[in-house]
């Protein structure tokens, strides 16, 4: 368990190297580990199959749970894979990452009887890591791509919008361009997830499943803005998918954010997973995480699984109001992080130019559930502080896209269409006004992709 907030008997600073090999590779290891052939069958047997399930109603890809589930019960595991990777091409990751406990698990009715959920996304990642081992190995895939339209289509961002969005076009025998301006094609699913939760380089070798079908090319260096503009996309192809995500960050506008020490989550979650060894990545003794979503946890668990001895993720709200589940809550306490609600960083207090503490303002709400401050305060010594108060649209290159009222993302209908003709867009960068999970960013792609390949032959019908 954790170590007190403060402890000043201990000496502070960011360091690397602070546990062994082995402890980090203890540390790192996969946190849901896969079911074995039995535990499988005995998982697949306690499903219900039930008519109307809720947890298909649950899962914004609209997978056909009860029917993967019977299939593997009855050993087959391809029509198993089939069904979840035709409803959503990234299953194998959503298997790892979902928070499945508010979405399919979260509406098995086996809660109802025996307060314990069929495992579905431990049998979904079951069953689709398994046909991609399969694959890997030479076996037929499980999808062809349909003969070529000769049509093509851009798709900005490489992450599980743009992924699942080139990979329905592909199939329906589109030719797609994938720019993205990381090394590495993948987006959250490689750079921005914890890495206890996807190990192994599991984002990049679903990317290669994904790329298999035929018919995608992925460019990568490439930045909408910087390198390529829409309009230069939309004269060299027929239609444009926009599935940026959110590339900037808030800033807390606080005395002190710019002291050593200070830094954003998601670039410190970024070089954690692209760092070649864990023992280089530095890390602070006392680190101190500003937020209450998932990037927040995700940074408060692996400082503490790097070393950190005192971790403290301090949100202005309660438990309650955090976007982090309850489940991601309660697995960064058994992990030594320190929970802290109502508390809303006040200024980060600085000696010699680097981060020595936070100051809070206890925080409350008023009678009109409105939060405000009480007066009382909270120091919290911090050599590291990680800012996860959320990411923002970036508007570079989005010429022409009408985004949303209150300008954050890129707005769209219900088919990923933008207010600029033969464009559309999904995933975080989108209002969809849906939940931001890598389940609805495939969703989204996926839906857009269909409706492109509609727009699509309909301009081939007129041509003709």
């Amino acid at each position: 368990m954790s170590q007190p907030l403060n402890d000043n008997k201990r000496s502070a600073g960011i360091a690397a190297g602070r546990l062994s090999a082995e402890q980090l590779g203890c540390n790192f290891a996969d946190v849901a580990p896969p079911l074995s052939a039995g535990e499988a069958l005995a998982a697949a047997d306690r499903c219900h199959y039930c008519y109307d399930a809720p947890c298909v109603a649950a899962c914004p890809t609209g997978i056909d749970i009860p029917s993967f589930i019977r299939k593997i019960g009855n050993d087959n595991l391809r029509g198993a894979a089939r069904d979840i990777l035709s409803a959503n091409p990234l299953g194998g990751m959503c298997a790892r990452v979902c928070p499945t406990e508010i979405l399919c698990e979260g509406a098995c009715v086996r809660n109802h009887q025996d307060r314990k959920p069929v495992q579905i996304g431990a049998l979904q990642r079951y069953a689709t890591d398994h046909q991609m081992a399969r694959e890997a190995d030479g076996a037929p895939p499980l999808f062809r791509r349909a003969p070529d339209t000769g049509r093509s289509v851009a798709v900005v961002g490489a992450g599980p919008a743009g992924l699942a969005c080139a990979h329905t076009l592909a199939l329906a025998g589109h030719r797609v361009t994938v720019f993205d301006a990381h090394e590495q094609a993948g987006g959250l699913n490689e750079y921005g997830i914890a890495a206890y939760k996807t190990v192994d380089g599991f984002a990049q070798r679903e990317v290669q499943w994904l790329l298999s079908v035929g018919g995608i090319e992925i460019r990568n260096g490439q930045r909408l803005g910087a390198d390529l503009t829409l309009d230069q996309l939309q004269q060299a192809f027929d239609a444009v998918f926009v599935g940026v995500g959110l590339g900037g960050t808030h800033a807390l506008a606080i005395e002190g954010e710019t002291l050593d020490g200070v830094q954003d989550a998601v670039d410190f979650i970024e070089r954690l997973r692209s760092a070649d060894d864990l023992a280089t990545l530095p890390v602070g003794r006392n680190v101190v995480v500003i937020g209450g979503g998932n990037t927040a946890i995700d940074a408060a668990v692996q400082s503490r699984k790097l070393g950190a001895e005192n971790v403290a993720l301090v949100y202005r709200r309660g438990g309650a109001q955090m976007s982090a589940t309850w489940a991601e809550q309660d697995y960064a306490r058994s992990e030594g992080v320190t929970i802290v609600e109502w508390a809303k960083p006040a200024r980060i207090v600085g000696d010699a130019g680097r981060a020595v503490a936070v100051e809070f303002e206890r925080t409350a709400l008023d009678a009109g559930s409105k939060l405000t401050g009480t007066g009382e305060t909270l120091r919290i010594d911090a050599d590291m502080v990680l800012k996860a108060i959320g990411q923002k649209l970036v508007a570079a290159g989005l010429d022409g896209l009408q985004t949303t009222a209150d300008g954050a993302r890129i707005a769209i209908d219900a088919n990923g269409a933008t207010s600029r003709n033969g464009v559309w867009a999904g995933g975080d960068c989108a209002g969809h006004g849906a939940i931001d999970l890598t389940v609805q960013a495939v969703q989204d792609g996926k839906l857009a992709a269909r409706a492109i390949d509609r727009w699509l032959a309909s301009q081939s019908a007129q041509a003709a």
